[in-house]
């Protein structure tokens, strides 16, 4: 071992605020308090309350299993491990165990609204981290006393809160019914700004079983987020790879081509017209292929598709998209050519991901230089104000750089 070179990478103390600094300059610089922007896929570590998630679990059975076998890879959901920490190379993951909040408001909300602040976002839309690959445990009830819990904890104890934080909740697909209730029970909820899917699961999208669902959550004018993940061990085709870099690669996108896919083939766009549609965390590479390959399709088998009246192109124009994580290495005219196939100035809306090691600063659209200012502003914020019907709160931070900065 190389002690001479050794970089001792233990954490003694962290501070998201001190960690995001050059964040905050870019903020500074670029002057981010002249207009609002969005996150529209901000997480959290859930696993860090899940004892006291675990006490909304309703059936007292499962809450004292949740409670001894915790969450983990041997845990209730049965999750497989993986290199999502890099071994510890990304200090952010121990460190926020280690990070000093003040007894109140909670944990959450005070670390959340740091590294806001440091970035420059206003509002966030909030989802867990270790449950988007809950839908691959065996157990149906599981995942729907788990998503239940977890719901119920996010809209008592952190959304009515802080409104600067948002959510869209968690849908526990693997039970049609449980599904269904779910959103009947939370649609009108503070902060519940529309229902997620989180795409690693087994079930097919355009089940009639969920036709009441999607119909109930169009009638309440909330969107539909499938939120991309992978699945290693738990897919078949992704235990093939060796690798993290692979199966991250194609994972993320992957289960959001396959369901988009289903989607668009069964003419869910033609049966819910005004339900929206917003897939997460898949890059954006996926889109412009995924569009050439089923329209060529359809132009030879279009009977197949009856429900569809345009090319399902067409439809996916009309769909929205986050655009983390943004695929922009040496290849400038690929992504302005993505921008332009997805509509980008009304269709996409920025994301985060932070604290993950992949994560997005809203630099990543404000240095574009192929776009207009508006556009800009309608990626980082404004497509997102319309989609999710936000009510925009402006981040103190933000609010005390305006009013400090000279008059001219």
């Amino acid at each position: 071992m190389d002690t001479v070179n050794f970089r001792d990478l233990s954490v003694e103390e962290f501070d998201t605020t001190t960690m995001l600094e050059h964040a905050t300059q870019q903020a500074i610089q670029r002057r981010y308090e002249d207009f609002f922007i969005a996150d529209i896929d901000g997480h959290h570590y859930e696993t860090a309350s899940f004892a006291k998630i675990c006490d909304y679990i309703e059936d007292p059975v499962m809450r004292d299993q949740a409670k001894y076998q915790g969450f983990g890879g041997s845990g209730i959901a049965g999750a497989n491990g993986a290199s999502q920490e890099l071994g510890g190379r990304v200090t952010r993951y121990p460190g926020r165990r280690k990070e000093k909040t003040p007894p109140t408001p909670h944990r959450d909300i005070t670390l959340t609204k740091r590294w806001m602040d440091a970035i420059g976002i206003d509002q966030v839309c909030m989802f867990p981290t270790p449950m988007l690959s809950l839908g691959l445990t065996p157990r149906a009830e599981v995942e729907v006393a788990l998503s239940r819990a977890y719901n119920r904890w996010l809209c008592e104890e952190i959304l009515p809160a802080e409104p600067r934080i948002k959510s869209s909740l968690y849908l526990p697909i693997n039970d049609p019914e449980a599904t269904y209730q779910m959103v009947k029970d939370f649609g009108g909820k503070p902060g519940v700004i529309g229902f997620t899917i989180c795409s690693p699961h087994y079930k097919a999208v355009y089940d009639n079983a969920y036709m009441k669902s999607y119909a109930l959550i169009e009638e309440m004018g909330l969107p539909l987020v499938f939120h991309g993940a992978f699945a290693w061990g738990g897919d078949q085709s992704m235990s093939l790879c060796n690798r993290f870099l692979a199966v991250h690669a194609l994972g993320f996108s992957w289960f959001n081509i396959l369901h988009c896919t289903n989607w668009l083939c069964n003419g869910m766009p033609e049966r819910f017209p005004k339900l929206k549609t917003i897939w997460v965390e898949s890059g954006l590479a996926w889109i412009p292929f995924l569009m050439q390959r089923l329209d060529n399709e359809w132009m030879m088998r279009s009977s197949e598709v009856p429900l569809l009246k345009r090319r399902p192109s067409d439809y996916m124009r009309e769909m929205y998209y986050s655009t983390q994580p943004m695929e922009m290495v040496h290849n400038r005219e690929a992504l302005e050519l993505t921008f332009k196939m997805i509509n980008a100035e009304t269709q996409l809306m920025y994301a985060s991901d932070y604290p993950h090691w992949d994560m997005d600063l809203p630099s990543t659209i404000y240095d574009l230089p192929f776009l207009s200012e508006q556009a800009k502003r309608n990626i980082l914020g404004g497509n997102a104000k319309k989609v999710f019907n936000l009510d925009p709160t402006i981040s103190e931070v933000k609010a005390q750089r305006l009013a400090s900065r000279p008059a001219q």
